[in-house]
């Protein structure tokens, strides 16, 4: 043929501005696409082959990728089924690209969106070279071999040349701002992450090794993939040794993992992949990034939003399918028929993996329990269909190291933890060391208790309670243990009003300041062996509280204060002693200004029933403003008269303290007192 000139046929010249400028964020997906090209024309050779339309010998089939620094070129080669003229005008002159308006509005944010959407694949090429040159011999009987060149403008140049080895090179012309893709340790980086398990060996370079102080080049090809990978063999085929090796290969440096799940579907989708359950604990994290996806061994993508479940991110692997495009976009991803169907198949067949290791070796699956329970307990949390299916194995632990299922939890303890309404109360802790005196008292009474610690365990209560009929989850120090499951024997304190108020005053006063603390006093008539005072947590706001730590739109509950009970036990030895001298010292003073308040109180209110269609005379609400002035004062009289009284009373401050200090609540200056007092009282 001679030499023929002409320009590529699309509607619009800027298309090699538009590939430079709008795919530049992702150039580096240029070498995928091309070796990707030379993967797709061996393949295809090899087909033609099997089938017998091609009777040659097929020779070398690997794929070279050969740089040359000097001469500032690139070369991806292959061996597979070439081009002749009339191909490279159908394939490479002739673009399917119209309205430039619209193809930069619509995919001007996406790489892969544009090459994907157009077939551009071999045009990626000029994101970093400022000429392009085509060399090819098809496998067809008596094909002349063609080269085509390509500046990066319209126009090319195709001629016939002398080329004796079936295939084709593509040459790549380095451009100035891209220099680094003539640097082998670049280029084999960029293979490893896109080529390593391509399905025909990819060679770059030579191996290397040690030799008279520095790594020399050897005469042995470096091949850079892997084109047998794990996930593509049968499981009946593969040791656990096998899985363990392929997890360290795609992680080197981490430990083993938990357990895995061989993903292998051909209906109605096709998909192949080993999703594998690292060491997760508590420490929460969603790491995008670990799951890795492929389409027919080739990379897409480690951004697998969409194609698996939310909480599946934590999981670590391979996904495979061939029915998710090369290249695609997230928005694809998000809303495509066929990623949601992989998506919901994924959710069903790793619930079903973890119920038949459940079922088939359970005191394995309790040993890693503490490892999966925050990826379990997430996917219940956002994924309705796994939540139903993980009812069947969740976990509950005891603060023994038991472990129950729902199920069997809940025939444990309905028998004694069920209250006077008729539900079942699940006790939980979540530190067993701060809160040991309140875990002790509840399992004395024949209680047990769960050991709630993770961090996602306040939202998975909450759950819990939505779905468990007739239950509530009550932390143990959220009250008296005598009030944790509300019986209808229970007893009645026996304090007169008067009686009330001057205690309440009396504690109060004596109670240090405590940062981001507040304190309501309240009185239980508890068992006489029972803690003279107990300070619990409300349970509703406590709640609030730890989910505002995670929930950046709760962050009001996380402004407030921490709201505790100090709760006084008036069946107490000690209780009594401090409220009978308190009475014999306190209350002769007390008295008379209780009777006081109690007298303006009444006559003010007299005054207010007896307004005549509710309206007060000026004459009216100025005895009403005298008689609330000295119920004012008598209160302030009666806080400084019990003040001084308990500030004399090391006894009252000494049970404060001890409640304070179970709690962890009593530091610095507070518990230097404590202990000098703690010495004088000795």
């Amino acid at each position: 043929m001679s030499t023929q000139k002409g320009t590529i046929g699309v509607t619009t010249e800027n298309i090699f501005p538009v590939i430079k400028k709008f795919l530049y964020s992702d150039h580096e997906i240029f070498l995928r696409e091309l070796v990707s090209n030379a993967i797709d024309a061996t393949q295809k050779l090899k087909t033609l082959a099997s089938f017998g339309e091609y009777k040659g010998e097929l020779g070398d089939m690997n794929v070279h990728v050969t740089v040359d620094k000097e001469a500032g070129t690139l070369t991806v080669s292959d061996h597979g089924i070439g081009m002749t003229a009339d191909d490279v005008e159908k394939y490479i002159n002739q673009i399917a690209f119209s309205g430039a308006e619209e193809f930069l509005e619509k995919y001007k944010d996406n790489a892969n969106a544009i090459i994907g959407h157009f077939g551009l694949g071999f045009y990626s090429a000029f994101m970093v070279a400022k000429k392009v040159e085509i060399r090819s011999l098809s496998y067809k009987d008596g094909a002349e071999a063609v080269r085509w060149e390509c500046d990066g403008s319209p126009e090319y140049t195709m001629e016939a040349i002398e080329k004796t080895t079936r295939g084709t090179d593509i040459i790549l012309y380095i451009d100035d701002e891209n220099k680094k893709f003539l640097e082998q340790n670049e280029v084999d980086l960029l293979l490893k992450k896109y080529c390593r398990f391509l399905p025909v060996p990819v060679i770059s370079g030579k191996e290397q090794e040690w030799k008279d102080g520095k790594y020399v080049d050897t005469d042995r090809d470096k091949v850079i993939n892997n084109t047998e990978p794990t996930w593509t063999k049968k499981p009946s085929e593969l040791t656990d040794e096998d899985y363990r090796n392929f997890y360290h290969e795609l992680y080197p440096g981490q430990e083993d993992p938990l357990f895995w799940i061989h993903l292998n579907v051909d209906y109605p989708f096709n998909l192949t992949g080993i999703l594998f359950f690292p060491k997760i604990k508590n420490n929460f994290e969603i790491t995008k990034n670990r799951i890795q996806l492929y389409c027919n061994q080739v990379y897409v993508t480690d951004s697998v939003e969409g194609v698996v479940p939310e909480f599946m991110m934590l999981l670590q692997g391979v996904i495979d399918s061939p029915d998710i495009p090369l290249n695609v976009s997230r928005s694809y991803l998000q809303s495509d028929t066929a990623v949601k169907k992989i998506s919901g198949y994924i959710t069903k067949k790793v619930a079903s993996r973890l119920e038949d290791i459940f079922k088939t070796d359970r005191p394995d699956f309790e040993k890693k329990w503490d490892d999966i329970k925050i990826f379990i307990e997430y996917g219940m949390l956002t994924d309705q269909k796994f939540c139903d299916a993980a009812m069947k194995f969740v976990l509950l632990k005891d603060t023994d190291n038991k472990y129950y299922t729902l199920e069997e939890y809940r025939t444990l303890i309905e028998g004694s933890q069920t209250d006077k309404d008729g539900n079942v109360v699940y006790l939980y802790a979540t530190d067993p060391v701060a809160q040991y005196t309140y875990i002790n008292a509840a399992t004395e009474k024949g209680y047990n208790v769960l050991l709630m610690d993770g961090q996602l365990d306040s939202h998975f209560i909450g759950m819990l309670e939505s779905k468990l009929e007739k239950s509530r989850f009550v932390r143990v120090d959220s009250d008296v243990v005598e009030n944790l499951i509300p019986k209808s024997d229970k007893k009645e304190v026996s304090l007169s009003a008067n009686e009330r108020d001057m205690l309440t005053e009396l504690f109060r006063s004596q109670i240090p300041a405590v940062d981001k603390a507040e304190f309501l006093v309240s009185f239980e008539a508890l068992s006489p062996e029972a803690n003279p005072i107990l300070i619990t947590q409300n349970e509703y706001m406590r709640r609030m509280k730890d989910m505002a730590a995670m929930q950046p739109g709760m962050s009001f509950y996380g402004e407030l204060p921490d709201s505790y009970n100090l709760i006084v036990n008036t069946e107490s030895d000690v209780i009594k002693r401090i409220k009978d001298a308190a009475d014999n010292a306190l209350m002769p003073k007390l008295q008379p200004i209780f009777d006081t308040i109690a007298d303006n109180n009444t006559k003010a209110q007299a005054i207010r029933d007896n307004a005549k269609d509710g309206k007060l005379s000026d004459e009216d609400q100025n005895q009403i403003k005298h008689f609330d002035e000295t119920v004012t004062h008598q209160r302030a009289e009666k806080k400084k008269v019990t003040e001084e009284y308990a500030s004399a009373q090391p006894l009252v401050k000494q049970v404060i303290d001890l409640a304070l200090l179970a709690n962890g609540l009593l530091r610095g200056q507070h518990l230097n007192d404590f202990i000098r007092r703690s010495v004088t009282l000795l």
